[in-house]
């Protein structure tokens, strides 16, 4: 099938080291990936980190966007809180805030807001929680990222916030669409992202865990830096990208 009017960008979460605990396939990734989600120190990384993501994210000439979480180092983001409205638009905004300041001194912009973890499920289910984020994205005229036929993006449609629907080729689905994400990551081998990859961008669905066909809107996939082996993962889908769409990478063109 010819899908080259298509273009779809190739994102990763990265910058989630801690301290001195370094991890991810951050280094790897960076010349393959067209925007880095860089943690913004709730859920992992540290300033030092996310300004040593920043510079190396801007010498590889890709897009930076922010990826706030919840306030848990132990748990990484990945164990839901009870939240306001109030509290959600507030850590949002504090962990945007944080990241915006090391880009300003990069003299580089902010490219969009990805809510990350337990978060990202929370404001995929509760209209008034991504409500919260939609007003820090307006405050900084951004995307935001998340999935199509979700709170994400009905909420994001409705305050007229642009929005970057997302396919994840490295986690499972469930029958209803949600994502499974487990508490420590396991390696997608290649032959099953590419796999994943076709059928999303031939037959426009994702295969859920139990055997249906979820209908999968995107306009970005995602790799996921922590993952072992995200670096050959994130390659291969590359490649498909570049001969069965119109999306050679962003830093190509700089």
């Amino acid at each position: 099938m010819n899908l080259s009017n298509r273009a779809i960008l190739l994102n990763s979460d990265m910058g989630e080291s801690f301290g001195l605990h370094s991890f991810g396939n951050d280094d790897a990734l960076l010349g393959v990936i067209d925007t880095a989600n860089v943690a913004c120190g709730f859920h992992a990384g540290d300033p030092s980190g996310m300004r040593e993501t920043v510079v190396n994210a801007v010498r590889a000439g890709i897009t930076i966007g922010a990826h706030p979480g919840l306030p848990d180092l132990v748990g990484f983001g990945r164990r839901e809180m009870k939240l306001t409205v109030d509290e959600v638009r507030d850590i949002v905004q504090y962990q945007v805030g944080a990241l915006k300041g090391f880009l300003d001194a990069e003299g580089v912009e902010l490219d969009h807001i990805k809510p990350h973890g337990s978060l990202y499920g929370m404001v995929a289910r509760d209209e008034a929680l991504m409500g919260a984020v939609c007003d820090v994205a307006e405050i900084y005229g951004v995307p935001l990222f998340g999935m199509a036929a979700t709170a994400h993006e009905a909420v994001a449609r409705q305050r007229g916030v642009p929005f970057v629907a997302e396919f994840y080729v490295d986690l499972e689905y469930n029958a209803e669409g949600g994502l499974i994400i487990a508490r420590r990551p396991q390696p997608t081998p290649v032959e099953r992202a590419v796999e994943r990859t076709m059928l999303a961008l031939e037959e426009g669905v994702a295969l859920a865990v139990t055997g249906e066909r979820i209908p999968m809107r995107f306009d970005s996939i995602c790799v996921h830096s922590d993952t072992p082996g995200a670096d050959l993962v994130a390659r291969a889908i590359r490649d498909i990208l570049t001969t069965h769409t119109s999306s050679p990478r962003k830093a190509d063109h700089v």
